[in-house]
């Protein structure tokens, strides 16, 4: 079938459902890559993938695609599914012969609920997606589909057995192709990222257990399979050749650095390509290992330090202490690396006291710039699961995770922490981190050092303001 995948319009700035794991307007406009939908693209001959959000376009720009195309599918999130569903329903009435399909962690954990949500969405792919989406745009009988939830001629619901997990992860084609094809590289920005970057998975699970970790729990898993050393650099090779624009390579695997020795053989086949690169890490790496990424081509980490008090990373089985941490950042800094921090307020066990304890700890260990998160307990997970049984979430009021704006709220609530002054506290957080005089001093010296970092930051910082009026409002 000629297939279209799709990342419908949403909020204005509203990343979530690509391959971010933070699903809501951010406090910088900026985008990451649809990876998830780029990768079956590259297994459907022909197939087109439009990222609607990123490409500034609306429903008007997005409906006439329903005519030229038999098979839409649409990638989802919890936050954004009401609004998903509305445009499968619009894309339908254009075009009354349309398959439309949905897939995302929102529609792995609810089939059912997902597909009752509108009589739009004939079918979702649960699980890893990839190879479902293929053989669904081969024509082949729903029936026979692994992974498959549809919606039968009679009205009822069929689930077929589950599609087991993708073991040779070499045998999925590589995304940038399909980047390069369909998306312009120049609307994908991220503030701690040098401009233009690429992002993509080298592997695909996450061998830790954070409690409210959504991809591992509800589509990765939590085996890290991986593609071979020789694939990833071959990639990022043919990156340099056909996208010469490129500044830098961010790899999106929850944690790249989980088996060293491949990251290393990864690193030392970047460096002979003379690349700039970034990834993900848990605050654990070990100089060594940072020392061989460091030497080839590693630029930043971005670095889950959730908490600054060791009884919460151990409430949400982080596999971490804030020693380690502390031990990690200095390693970092000796080295030259940047980091961007993210932290999380209102894990179980949060307190007024607990929130201070966090600020100091970032103050303390000073990453480059920070990413403050609420928490947010997204269905599937086992953080989910803790807070409907503790009364800490309703599950009968519905569960609103972003504003009308897209903006992030806290449905978490404790018997002596309000959600209200979980909510305020992101706003204290950031200010007290930035707004010091040592934080002010070093991001000024980075601003000196180019004209266009220093219009890039003034125009991140007025954005920033905005996103805290927002917040208020």
């Amino acid at each position: 079938m000629k297939t279209l995948f799709l990342h419908p319009p949403s909020f204005d700035g509203f990343d979530g459902g690509a391959g971010s794991r933070y699903q809501a307007k951010r406090e910088i406009r900026s985008f990451w890559y649809p990876t998830w939908l780029a990768q079956p693209a590259a297994l459907v001959p022909g197939s087109k993938l439009i990222d609607a959000p990123a490409d500034d376009l609306g429903m008007k720009d997005v409906l006439p695609a329903a005519r030229d195309y038999e098979l839409i599918i649409m990638h989802t999130s919890s936050p954004s599914f009401p609004k998903d569903a509305r445009v499968a329903e619009l894309l339908k009435e254009e075009n009354p012969g349309l398959l439309i399909g949905m897939v995302g962690a929102k529609v792995a954990v609810d089939p059912a609920g997902s597909l009752s949500a509108s009589p739009a969405i004939d079918f979702v792919a649960r699980e890893e997606f990839d190879f479902t989406c293929k053989e669904v745009a081969e024509g082949r009988p729903f029936e026979k589909i692994a992974g498959l939830s549809f919606r039968r001629a009679d009205g009822s619901v069929q689930h077929n057995p589950a599609r087991v997990m993708i073991e040779d992860m070499d045998a999925l084609p590589w995304v940038a192709p399909v980047y390069q094809r369909d998306l312009t590289i120049e609307n994908y920005f991220i503030g701690y990222l040098q401009h233009p970057y690429v992002s993509f998975y080298t592997g695909r699970g996450c061998r830790s257990k954070c409690t409210f970790c959504l991809w591992p729990q509800t589509v990765g898993g939590h085996r890290y399979r991986v593609r071979s050393p020789q694939s990833v650099v071959d990639e990022v090779r043919w990156i340099q050749q056909h996208m010469p624009q490129v500044k830098e390579i961010f790899f999106d695997d929850d944690t790249f650095t989980d088996f060293r020795p491949r990251a290393e053989e990864i690193a030392r086949g970047l460096g002979k390509l003379g690349v700039t690169w970034s990834c993900n890490a848990k605050a654990n790496v070990p100089y060594e290992t940072l020392r061989v990424m460091k030497d080839n081509g590693l630029r930043l980490l971005l670095v889950g330090y959730e908490s600054g008090n060791d009884q919460i990373l151990h409430n949400i089985r982080k596999g971490l202490r804030t020693d380690i941490a502390r031990r990690f950042t200095s390693d970092c800094r000796k080295l030259g690396i940047t980091i961007h921090g993210t932290f999380i307020l209102g894990l179980p066990g949060e307190t007024a006291d607990t929130i201070q304890q966090t600020i100091n700890f970032a103050r303390e260990i000073n990453p480059h710039t920070i990413q403050v998160s609420l928490a947010a307990p997204y269905p599937g997970t086992e953080l989910y699961q803790q807070a409907v049984a503790n009364g800490w979430l309703h599950e009968n009021q519905g569960l609103n995770l972003v504003n009308e704006q897209g903006v992030q709220l806290a449905p978490i609530s404790y018997p002596n922490l309000s959600a209200d002054q979980i909510y305020r506290s992101v706003e204290i957080f950031y200010k007290r981190f930035y707004f010091r005089p040592r934080k002010i001093a070093e991001l000024t010296a980075e601003m000196m050092t180019s004209w266009d970092l220093t219009k890039r930051r003034l125009r991140e910082g007025v954005e920033f303001f905005r996103f805290l009026r927002a917040r208020e409002a």
